[in-house]
């Protein structure tokens, strides 16, 4: 009997995560695999399904600008609906805490569709932090026949809400899948020329990656980092890369604290490949994102979240990774702290990293086989 799965996924992080997922799909006897991209994210999603070859056979194209969460909701709702009614799948895969996440599980509940769930587990125990992401996960965990927990800490997390132990399968996260394939690619000359041109290599400058963009940081929060990255580039001896995101809530507040401060250099949203040879590079890494914490600690950069909690406290209990908030203060006195002592840059960069080995898809793919009901 062939398995019908079919992955559903809409922003670029969703879309690393599962891109070793499909491809192990595709390469499974016994499996039909159907790809339905929501495109939530247009341009950033379109250069990862190209980076690792994926053709989505479904793509509702829904991305539209400065939408809401709830006119975005109700587009998926409507549109993937007669997906789901013409391929009849066995399982919706669906990845993390996304809008797209959410409404699909929903949706594949309403028809009885079974659901597996990557990257299930993560918690903050807030409702407002992340926002939506936090509500968005637990939407799906509670719609999810087969939970796939990255770490042991996310499976505990599913055991404390009940969930029956055998719908749970402890993978590591696909994240690390991806970024093994994609940083063994040769460095993009853009990453050599943006290197070459801020003179890192010639004056021995460090590098520090930073991505800030979540909704919870919009206004003071991300002024106040916006601060902190002009306190930090007034030392001299930093050069500041941050590729901005595209929301008009980030784009504002950044160009105009940022946009004619030396040492820093702004960027338009990167594609995966650069990014990840650009990261592999960096001394430290300033984000409020969830994927690169993740992704950092692989190479050996130490982390600080731009956050006040993290879905991943097992980085934080592994030393990967620092809460530092958005105070400007507290930001640029941590970050001085890693540059200025090399014994604590070296115990957050030698920490061990607890996301995974680079197997997850494999494991994802035999535990959807090995269901039973």
């Amino acid at each position: 009997m062939t398995l019908r799965i079919l992955s559903v996924f809409g922003t670029r992080p969703e879309a690393v995560k599962m891109a070793p997922v499909v491809q192990q799909l595709k390469r499974t006897p016994g499996v039909e695999s159907f790809v339905c991209v929501t495109a939530q994210h247009r341009q950033m999603l379109d250069q990862v399904i190209n980076l690792f070859g994926i053709t989505p056979d479904v793509d509702l194209d829904l991305m539209r600008e400065d939408q809401s969460l709830s006119e975005l909701s109700a587009a998926i709702f409507t549109r993937l609906e007669p997906v789901l009614a013409d391929l009849r799948p066995d399982w919706v895969l669906v990845q993390g805490d996304t809008t797209t996440v959410a409404i699909a599980s929903l949706l594949a509940y309403y028809r009885r569709i079974k659901v597996g769930h990557v990257e299930a587990g993560l918690r903050t125990h807030d409702k407002w932090q992340p926002f939506p992401e936090e509500v968005n996960r637990r939407v799906a965990g509670a719609t999810a026949d087969l939970h796939f927990a990255p770490t042991e800490w996310a499976r505990q997390n599913l055991l404390r809400e009940g969930i029956d132990p055998k719908r749970i399968a402890l993978t590591g996260n696909p994240v690390i899948d991806a970024l093994q394939v994609v940083a063994a690619q040769p460095i993009p000359e853009s990453v050599n020329f943006l290197l070459e041109k801020l003179k890192i290599r010639e004056n021995g400058s460090r590098l520090i990656l930073v991505t800030a963009h979540r909704r919870e940081n919009f206004g003071g929060p991300m002024e106040s980092i916006c601060e902190a990255i002009k306190l930090l580039a007034s030392r001299g001896d930093v050069e500041i890369v941050y590729p901005v995101h595209l929301n008009p809530n980030v784009q504002e507040p950044v160009h105009r604290l940022l946009g004619n401060t030396p040492h820093v250099a702004l960027l338009p949203p990167l594609d995966y490949l650069p990014l990840v040879h650009l990261m592999k590079r960096a001394s430290l890494v300033l984000t409020d994102s969830g994927g690169i914490q993740e992704e950092a600690p692989a190479f050996g950069i130490p982390v600080l979240v731009l956050r006040e909690v993290t879905e991943r406290p097992e980085g934080v209990e592994a030393g990967i990774l620092k809460l530092v908030g958005t105070d400007t203060e507290r930001i640029n006195s941590q970050a001085s702290l890693l540059l200025d002592i090399p014994a604590e840059h070296a115990k957050m960069a030698r920490a061990v990293n607890p996301f995974g080995d680079g197997h997850a898809a494999e494991r994802i793919v035999q535990a959807l086989l090995d269901y039973t009901e």
